[in-house]
């Protein structure tokens, strides 16, 4: 499956609620590195090119189904924060301080 297919996968209410349900499964690295995302994708200076990275990346992360089940305890998250750190490294530039600290106060009013 192509980015362009997971991409599809994506949507807003899919995004918080899968956010919301795993969160603490997840961990806060996880749930930080995808606010990082979504809030670069939700910039109006972020290009579509990226964008399209973005979105297939947190379409794999809402995903129910991937490559190591997210039921899994310690290892279930991986695949996710591997994908989500690939399109990181491609996006970097786009994830400034403005996405950086939307997604750290966001975090901490999850985790505390």
């Amino acid at each position: 499956m192509g980015n362009s297919q997971y991409a599809r996968h994506f949507s807003d209410q899919g995004f918080w609620n899968t956010l919301s349900r795993y969160a603490g499964k997840a961990g806060r690295e996880v749930v930080e590195k995808a606010l990082w995302l979504f809030y670069a994708a939700r910039d109006p200076r972020t290009p579509v090119w990226a964008r399209n990275t973005i979105y297939g990346a947190l379409g794999y992360f809402i995903l129910p189904l991937d490559a190591v089940p997210d039921m899994l305890p310690i290892v279930g998250y991986s695949d996710d924060l591997a994908v989500m750190a690939a399109a990181l490294l491609a996006v970097s530039r786009y994830i400034d301080e403005p996405v950086r600290q939307r997604a750290r106060t966001t975090v901490g009013n999850w985790f505390g």
